[in-house]
Parts: structure tokens; C-alpha cells; sequence
């Protein structure tokens, strides 16, 4: 078995990742008052600026802002727009070449590839099984790409604001209207927030032009072909709406979209700032900040164990490659020098739990537990989480964390002061179990047919580790890849985008009628049997749940993929 030092982490290293985190947090907190501010209908300083524009679109789409809805017709109304809009997309993709905006004749996607296209942009999953400088419109960049990155974000955001009003609400069922919720989060925040950041973002060197490719000649003598476009307007929201989809097929590893350490940051920044608000917007709801800080810190020790469990690995390096090759040092493999090891491996930890997808690595050239890290924060599902989204997972967990606290210590199932009962908990567990039911049965068919296993490019664990990565990823709205999995086929197109979707919906639905369900109860007193949730004991309580359920669905096949891959590289041992 070989031996090798671990690698100590570097004091420079630690405080960049630290740093970065705490800046979130900074700006994220506060930033938390202002969208409670927003989805509780306060004036705000442009007031004069929103308020006239909004009731145009009001008045354009034929919706009284003053009518509000139950979580049924709150529900209809998001799925109804986000299959038309998902339609539309699909269209776009069918039919580009004949659309104007193609100054390099690219062609129209077949139907596997625009049907994934469609789920993924949808489902703000933004996995993309094409590349986009080879194959996409800047019409299709900007119409069905960045156009879905704002809708989708917004669903997302929306859904969250109308299940915490359900939980919040003393005896009335209805959880506000979408369709003034829909607007608010577009004119409010995701638009005025993505234009500063892609102002800043073409400052600091990203491209935003209709232009064509440009044909250059190098110093070398050869003629190279350099494509470009209206990126940092899609970079922007690709970030701001924790999406993830890139312009190019290199993703934020392409130096158009992220040139440098400091815009690294700043995406980093920008993808974890509104997941990390929504926190402090949800202790608002309750009335209980004390709620939120307990949140926060067991969330951000989540993020930061995953991140400096990602640095560590990759600073160590590969024992292999010592011994057979005399090659010591961090493990560069697929980074980007102008990031180095530090920023590389927060970024594979906030992209995961944040659930955005963007990557400025090869994941796939990830050190096994490096690997690890990205695919347990995807199953997990609720490390701060995507916009909206992460929240509705973190209520989930808080919901069967007080029902299996309460039959231990013999206590009241209440929550947030409604009383959990019967229906709320079957809810709650589809929701959890839909999530582990539609990444490990899809995987087990993938790797047991041929089709599924002809698109793999590495075989053994590392293989399996590709195929666990595509579907925990397109379950959880990720849209991040090893990259060692052909996805373009009609197989993986086609069950990846069902999963996107189902992966998506179901587990808002559910949430949704719980929120239907609390919103019809009456907030009771605290009592001597009210079992805390706002304590550090409970939050304990609640990361326990998380890795234990986590374990007991996960863990079989963790142990066949980068955990079983470990133990091999530490063996010594190349493949088997």
C-alpha cells in the first residue's frame, strides 16, 4: 500500500476560502430584509421606478395584484407557465437555423438534444449535453438560454415566498399570488442585480457583443478561430440564479467567462448570494431570527467541511503519481492556474451546494474524495441549495427532524407553532424520497444496459462515478458533470431530462400542499411540550437526520463509486 504525507493546507489558502464565505454572509444577511421587504408588498427607494412598470405588465397579462390564491391555484399557475415556457424553448431549439442572430449558420438541435435542452433550462438544472459556441444561436443563447435562466430562477424564488407564507399563516389559505410574486422577483431583483453584475463582469474582461467568431492569426503562424457573443449577460444570470449553464462548453473554466481570480470570486459571490438572503428572509416570516442563526451556522460548517475536505484532497495530490511517475505536489489535473487549488475547491463545493452547476474544474479529474464532496452536497440537496428550491428542502428536513425528535423525547410534533400531523409527514417523505428514488433507479438501469454503459469513457468505479454524478445532478437541478459521460445520446437525453423534471416538480408540489395544509391551522402558544427548533441542540438534530438519511440511501452506492475509488488510489492500484 503506499504511503504519502498528507499535505498540509496552506494558512493563504485557508483564508481565501474563508474569506469569500464570509463576505456571502455579510452582504447575504442583511440582503435577507430587503426580499422580505420585496414579497411583503413595503415600498422600497425606486419605488417611483417599479411600481409604474409592474402595473403595466399587470395590465398586460390581465392579473389584479390585489387577489390572492390558494396553494392550489398558486400551483396551477406556476406549472402552467413553465410548461408553456419550456415549449416555447423547445421551439426556439427546433427551429434556430431559420431564426436571425446565427452570424455562424449553426443548426437547429434534433429532438433528444432540444428536449434536454428545454428540461434542463426549465428546470434551472442548465445541464448541457451540447456545446455552446459550436452549436448554439445567439438567439438561442438569449432566448432560450438566458431568457429561461431569469424564469426559471424566479419560479424557484417564488415557490419558496408561497410555502413559507403557508407555514406562517394563522388560519387562512391563501399563500399570495403568483403572478404578482412572478413579476416583483423579476423587476425587483433578479433583473436590476444581473444588470450591475454583467456591467461589472464585461469590466473585468467578459465579452457582450452580437458579433460573429473572429478568425485571428496567432504568433505561432496558424490561423485559430475565436468565438464570442453576448456571454456576460448570460454569465451574469447564470450565477445571480444559481443555474449554471454555460456560454461556452468549457463552462467557467473558459477564460471568456471567468478571466481571472477576481471574477472567480465574484461568481462565486454571486452564486451563493441570494440562497444565503433567502435564510434571513425566512427568519423574518417567522418572527425569529434566532431561528436563522441556527440555520446559518450549521449550513455554512456543512459548506465549509465539504470545501476544505475538497482543498485537502486536492492538495495532497495523487500517491500514484509520486510513486510510479516521481510527480509530488497538489493535484492540478483539470484546474485553472489563475485560480489555483484554493479557489478551484470552493467553487466545487458552493457550485454543488448551492446547486448552481457552473465549473471552473474538471470535476472528473477530481481526487476521488475531492469527487465525493459535489456528489454528496447534490444528494443532500439542502446545503443553502438553489434559489428557492434549497429552502423548500431545508423546511422539508425541518419537518421530519421535529416528527422523529418529538417520538424520541415523547414531545408535541409541532412546528413554527402547527401542529405536524399525518399528512404533513407523508408529504414530507415523498418529497424526501422522490430525490433518492429518481437518481439511484435510473443510474442502476444506465449501468445495466448497454446503452447506458457504451457512453462511458472510463470504466470500473470511476465509470459508475460518471453515471451516480449525471443523475444526482439532473435530480438535484445541478446541471455540474464529470464530463467523462457522453450525455448526447438519445438514451441519456431523454432519461435525464424526465428526471430534471421530475426531480423538480414533484418535491414542490409536495411542499405545496404542505404549506396548503399549515396555512388552514391556527398558530398555537408555545407550551412546556413544545419541542424547540430555534436551539443549536436541534440544529445538531437536524444535520444528524440529513447525514444519517443521507447514509442510509446514498452510501451503497458512494461505496462502489468515489469511496471505493479512494481506497484504490491509496492502494495503489490504477483500475479494477
Amino acid at each position: 500500500m503506499l504511503t504519502k504525507e498528507w499535505v498540509p493546507l496552506t494558512l493563504q489558502g485557508s483564508i481565501q476560502i474563508l474569506s469569500v464565505v464570509a463576505i456571502v454572509l455579510v452582504v447575504g444577511i442583511p440582503l435577507g430584509g430587503y426580499l422580505y421587504r420585496v414579497f411583503t408588498g413595503q415600498r422600497s427607494l425606486l419605488e417611483f421606478v417599479y411600481a409604474p412598470f409592474e402595473r403595466v405588465l399587470y395590465r398586460l397579462i390581465g392579473v389584479n395584484p390585489v387577489v390572492e390564491m390558494d396553494w392550489k391555484a398558486y400551483i396551477k399557475s406556476l406549472l402552467l407557465v413553465n410548461l408553456v415556457m419550456m415549449l416555447f424553448a423547445y421551439l426556439i431549439f427546433r427551429t434556430m437555423e431559420y431564426l436571425p442572430l446565427n452570424p455562424d449558420h449553426m443548426k437547429s438541435m434534433p429532438w433528444d438534444l432540444a428536449f434536454n435542452t428545454a428540461a434542463s433550462f426549465i428546470t434551472n438544472t442548465n445541464w448541457q449535453n451540447y456545446g455552446g459556441e459550436a452549436s448554439m444561436t445567439y438567439l438561442g443563447q438569449m432566448m432560450g438560454i438566458t431568457y429561461l435562466q431569469f424564469t426559471s430562477a424566479a419560479t424557484g424564488f417564488v415557490a419558496a415566498i408561497a410555502v413559507v407564507r403557508g407555514v406562517v399563516n394563522d388560519k387562512s389559505r391563501y399563500i399570495g399570488n403568483f403572478w404578482v410574486d412572478f413579476v416583483r422577483v423579476h423587476t425587483r431583483v433578479l433583473l436590476p442585480f444581473a444588470f450591475v453584475a454583467a456591467v461589472v463582469l464585461v469590466g473585468l474582461g467578459l465579452p457582450e457583443t452580437l458579433l460573429g467568431a473572429q478568425t485571428v492569426h496567432t504568433l505561432q503562424g496558424t490561423v485559430q478561430t475565436i468565438s464570442r457573443g453576448p456571454v456576460a449577460s448570460l454569465e451574469a444570470i447564470k450565477e445571480l440564479g444559481t443555474n449554471g449553464g454555460g456560454f461556452f462548453n468549457a463552462n467557467s473554466a473558459h477564460p471568456f467567462e471567468d478571466p481571472s481570480a477576481l471574477t472567480t470570486v465574484i461568481e462565486i459571490f454571486l452564486m451563493a448570494l441570494l440562497p444565503t438572503a433567502l435564510i434571513a428572509t425566512f427568519g423574518k416570516f417567522l418572527r425569529n431570527r434566532r431561528q436563522a442563526t441556527v440555520l446559518y451556522v450549521f449550513l455554512t460548517g456543512m459548506l465549509l467541511a465539504g470545501a476544505f475536505l475538497v482543498y485537502g484532497s486536492e492538495a495532497a495530490g495523487n500517491p500514484i503519481l509520486q510513486h510510479m511517475l516521481g510527480i509530488a505536489g497538489p493535484n492540478m489535473e483539470g484546474k485553472e492556474v489563475r485560480f489555483g487549488v484554493p479557489l478551484s475547491s470552493l467553487f466545487v463545493a458552493v457550485t454543488t451546494a448551492y446547486t448552481t452547476g457552473a465549473v471552473n474544474t474538471m470535476h472528473d479529474s477530481l481526487t476521488p474524495l475531492g469527487g465525493f464532496v459535489p456528489l454528496l452536497f447534490m444528494m443532500f440537496n439542502m446545503v443553502f441549495g438553489g434559489k428557492g428550491v434549497g429552502l423548500l428542502n431545508i423546511i422539508m428536513f425541518l419537518i421530519i427532524t421535529v416528527f422523529l425528535s418529538g417520538l424520541m423525547v415523547g414531545r408535541t410534533p409541532e412546528i413554527f407553532g402547527k401542529k405536524i400531523e399525518a399528512r404533513e409527514i407523508k408529504l414530507a417523505t415523498i418529497a424526501m424520497l422522490v430525490h433518492p428514488f429518481v437518481i439511484l433507479v435510473p443510474t442502476a438501469i444506465a449501468v445495466a444496459t448497454k446503452t447506458g454503459v457504451s457512453s462511458m469513457a472510463n470504466p470500473y468505479l470511476h465509470g459508475f462515478s460518471e453515471v451516480l454524478y449525471a443523475f444526482s445532478s439532473a435530480a438535484a437541478n445541478n446541471g455540474s458533470a464529470f464530463a467523462g459521460l457522453n450525455g448526447n445520446t438519445t438514451f441519456y437525453n431523454v432519461s435525464l431530462g424526465l428526471v430534471m423534471l421530475l426531480g423538480r416538480y414533484i418535491s414542490i408540489i409536495a411542499m405545496f400542499a404542505i404549506a396548503g395544509s399549515l396555512a388552514n391551522k391556527t398558530v398555537i402558544p408555545d407550551s412546556p411540550g413544545t419541542l424547540k427548533t430555534d436551539t443549536f441542540s436541534f440544529g445538531a438534530i437536524f444535520v444528524a437526520v440529513v447525514i444519517i438519511v443521507g447514509a442510509l440511501t446514498f452510501f451503497p452506492a458512494l461505496a462502489i463509486g468515489p469511496i471505493g475509488e479512494h481506497i484504490q488510489m491509496w492502494a495503489g492500484q490504477l483500475s479494477q
